[in-house]
C-alpha cells in the first residue's frame, strides 16, 4: 500500500489546553472533549499531564472549536494554538521524553 503524501494528509492545528485539577485521567478529559458537538471524533489527545493538554484538530473544525474552547467548557480552557506541535509544547512548557530507537 502506498503512503499518503504530505499534501494529501490534510491540514491540522494543535491546541494547548489548561485543565482543572479535578480532571485526573486521560479518559475523563477525552469524555469531556468528545461531548463538544463540533469535535465529536475529529480530535486526538496527544499530551496530558499536570493540568496541561494538547489536542490535534483538523483545520475544518478548528475555528468553531476555538471559539468554544476559548470561553472554557467544564474546566477546560484554550491557551494557545499553532500549526506545529513543537511550538505549542514550548509555549505550554511541556517536555516530551524521546524514545530511543
Amino acid at each position: 500500500m502506498t503512503k499518503l503524501r504530505k499534501a494529501a494528509r490534510g491540514k491540522r492545528r494543535w491546541v494547548g489546553l489548561n485543565v482543572v485539577e479535578s480532571i485526573q485521567s486521560r479518559e475523563e478529559l477525552e469524555a469531556i472533549i468528545s461531548d463538544i458537538a463540533c469535535l465529536s471524533d475529529n480530535y486526538r489527545l496527544y499530551d496530558f499531564h499536570q493540568g496541561k493538554a494538547i489536542i490535534r484538530l483538523p483545520l475544518e473544525v478548528y475555528n468553531s472549536a476555538r471559539l468554544i474552547l476559548q470561553e472554557g467548557i467544564q474546566g477546560i480552557e484554550s491557551v494557545t494554538s499553532s500549526g506545529k506541535i513543537k511550538l505549542v509544547r514550548e509555549r505550554m512548557g511541556i517536555e516530551v521524553k524521546r524514545r530511543k530507537r
